[in-house]
C-alpha cells in the first residue's frame, strides 16, 4: 500500500505546474547553503591545521605584545622582546631549549621584478638543528644553510615554481636581492602546503640582525618543554617569569606565551561559531520554503476535491488520503533538498580547489555522506511536517462535497 502511495506522489509531482516547482526555491536554496558552507567550513579548518607542523605543537611561542601595527610576530609592538627576556626563559629548569627567532619584512627582487614578504633567521649551532627539524621538510631542490654560512639563503616551495608573481622560477646558484643585497640561493624547500612557510626567504641570522637593524629586539622565542607532558607547566613558568623581568602583573601582561595547539583550538572554534551563524540564516530560506510547500500544497487540496472524493468513494479511509498528501509535500522537499545537495556540493569542492590556489595546500575534496544523508533526511521531514495540516485537512474532506466540488 505504502509503494502505491509513493508510486502515485510521484505521478502528482509530474504533472505539477511551474507554480508549485518555485516553492521548492527556499529549501533548495537553504540547502545549497547549509552543505556548501559546512563543507568549506570543514576545508577551512583542514587548511588552517595544515598550516600548523604536528612537532610544532609541543612548542611554545613568546612574543611581544601591544601590536601597533600589521605584520608578522613581534612587528610594530611597544615592548619588544629583548636579550633579557631570553636569558631568563633559558634559565627556567622546564625548559629544555630556548631559540631566538628574527622574522623581518622586505622586499626581494629577482628577474628585475620584485615581491615583498618575510625574512626568517636561521641560528647558527645546536639550534640551526632544532630550527630545520621543526620545518619537517628536506630540500627539494639544493640543500640547507650551513653553520655560520653568510650570503646565502633557501627559499619556500612558491619561490621554485613561480607562485609569488616573480615572472619566472629561481634557479639553484643564482642570486636574488633581498633589501638592495646580493644573496645567492643554495636551496629550495620542499612544498608544506603552508603560505607562511612557502613564501618564506630563509637566511643566516647574523644576516638579518644586520640587514634589518635589529639591536637588541626579538621578535619571537620559540621554547621547547623538557617533555610534551610538561607543556603547560612550561607555559606558566615562562609567563610567571616574563611577568617579573618585564615588571607587569597578572592581567595587564604585555606579552603572548601560546603553543600552534591552542590556537589552532581558537580558530578552529571561531570557524565553528561562523559556520553555526550562517546555517542558521541559511535556515531562515528553508523554514520559508516550508511556508512554501504549505501554500502549495492547501491549493492542491482544494484544487483535488474531486480527487479525493473518488477515492474515498472507492474505500480509501481518511488515514490513506492523509498519507498520500503528506508523502507528496515530503518528495517536495527532498527533491529541493536534492537538488540543493548536488549544487551545495559543486560549490564545496570548487571552493577547495580555490583554497588550496589561495594557499598553495593540497586539500583533497572529499564527500561527506553522513551530511548527505541527514540532509536529504531533514529536506522529507521538512516538506512533510509542512504538509501535515494541509495533508489533515484533505483526510477530514466529506466524499460527497467534496464530489460535487
Amino acid at each position: 500500500m505504502l509503494k502505491d502511495l509513493f508510486t502515485l506522489a510521484f505521478k502528482n509531482l509530474k504533472h505539477r505546474g511551474v507554480r508549485s516547482w518555485l516553492t521548492l526555491l527556499g529549501i533548495f536554496i537553504g540547502v545549497t547553503a547549509v552543505v556548501a558552507l559546512i563543507s568549506l567550513g570543514n576545508g577551512l579548518q583542514l587548511a588552517v591545521s595544515s598550516q600548523f607542523g604536528v612537532s610544532q605543537t609541543e612548542i611554545i611561542s613568546v612574543q611581544a605584545g601591544g601590536v601597533s601595527g600589521a605584520g608578522p610576530p613581534g612587528v610594530g609592538v611597544v615592548n619588544p622582546l629583548t636579550s633579557k627576556e631570553f636569558e631568563a626563559i633559558e634559565k627556567l629548569s622546564s625548559v629544555k631549549n630556548a631559540v631566538k627567532r628574527y622574522i623581518a619584512s622586505g622586499k626581494l627582487e629577482y628577474n628585475d621584478k620584485v615581491v615583498f614578504g618575510y625574512a626568517t633567521s636561521i641560528p647558527d649551532g645546536e639550534d640551526m638543528d632544532f630550527i630545520y627539524e621543526q620545518l619537517e621538510k628536506e630540500p627539494v631542490a639544493g640543500r640547507f644553510l650551513k653553520d655560520g654560512e653568510r650570503g646565502k639563503v633557501f627559499l619556500g616551495y612558491n619561490f621554485y615554481v613561480d607562485k609569488v608573481g616573480l615572472g619566472k622560477e629561481i634557479i639553484l646558484g643564482k642570486s636574488v636581492l633581498i633589501n638592495d643585497k646580493k644573496f645567492e640561493v643554495v636551496g629550495i624547500l620542499d612544498k608544506k602546503g603552508s603560505f607562511i612557510f612557502d613564501n618564506e626567504v630563509y637566511m643566516n641570522e647574523e644576516d638579518v640582525l644586520e640587514l634589518f637593524d635589529y639591536n637588541d629586539k626579538i621578535d619571537v622565542i620559540a621554547v621547547q618543554p623538557t617533555s610534551k607532558d610538561e607543556l603547560d607547566r612550561t607555559k606558566l613558568d615562562v609567563e610567571k617569569t616574563l611577568r617579573k623581568v618585564r615588571n607587569v602583573d597578572i592581567g595587564e601582561e604585555d606579552f603572548q606565551v601560546s603553543t600552534p595547539e591552542a590556537s589552532l583550538g581558537q580558530i578552529k572554534s571561531i570557524l565553528t561559531g561562523v559556520q553555526i551563524f550562517i546555517v542558521f540564516v541559511a535556515s531562515i530560506s528553508i523554514f520559508i520554503g516550508a511556508i512554501g510547500i504549505v501554500n502549495t500544497m492547501t491549493t492542491s487540496v482544494l484544487e483535488r476535491k474531486k480527487e479525493i472524493g473518488i477515492m474515498k468513494s472507492i474505500g480509501a479511509r481518511n488515514s490513506h488520503i492523509f498519507l498520500q498528501f503528506f508523502i507528496e509535500s515530503g518528495l517536495l522537499g527532498l527533491l529541493g533538498g536534492f537538488v540543493g545537495i548536488v549544487f551545495g556540493t559543486l560549490i564545496g569542492i570548487a571552493g577547495i580547489y580555490g583554497i588550496n590556489n589561495f594557499i598553495g595546500g593540497e586539500l583533497k575534496p572529499s564527500i561527506d555522506f553522513a551530511l548527505i544523508f541527514f540532509a536529504l533526511l531533514g529536506s522529507f521531514l521538512v516538506g512533510g511536517v509542512a504538509g501535515i495540516v494541509p495533508a489533515m485537512r484533505a483526510a477530514k474532506q466529506n466524499p460527497v462535497e467534496a464530489l460535487r466540488g
